[in-house]
């Protein structure tokens, strides 16, 4: 039994959403990487104050704004669970006379 996806993944068979664990873990790392950027960006706005001011207060609104932004990111909420395909296949029974359209007065008698 293969339980690996094409690029070594493992392949998920159900629309459950992941673990509460899980979940935390990934808004931690975002919310990480996040502030780890911040951090770049103030480090690049005190070296380049000096040399090309523009750039320096582009880094610097970055610097201001990513907080904001990383923790609404962060905390935007669960994972919506998967769209997986149904099992039940739904068919229409067999087609049916219309009301009042035909008659059967005896075997094999049909009249309009």
């Amino acid at each position: 039994m293969r339980l690996h996806g094409r690029h070594g993944g493992v392949v998920r068979i159900t629309g459950a959403r992941a673990s509460l664990a899980e979940d935390v873990r990934g808004r931690q790392r975002r919310y990480v990487i996040s502030m780890g950027i911040r951090t770049l960006c103030v480090i690049a706005t005190v070296m380049l104050w000096h040399v090309n001011m523009w750039l320096a207060w582009a880094t610097l609104a970055g610097g201001l704004l990513l907080p904001y932004i990383a923790v609404v990111y962060a905390n935007a909420g669960r994972e919506q669970p998967q769209e997986t395909p149904t099992t039940f296949i739904y068919q229409s029974g067999p087609p049916e006379l219309e009301a009042g359209s035909r008659t059967l007065d005896g075997p094999g008698d049909l009249r309009e």
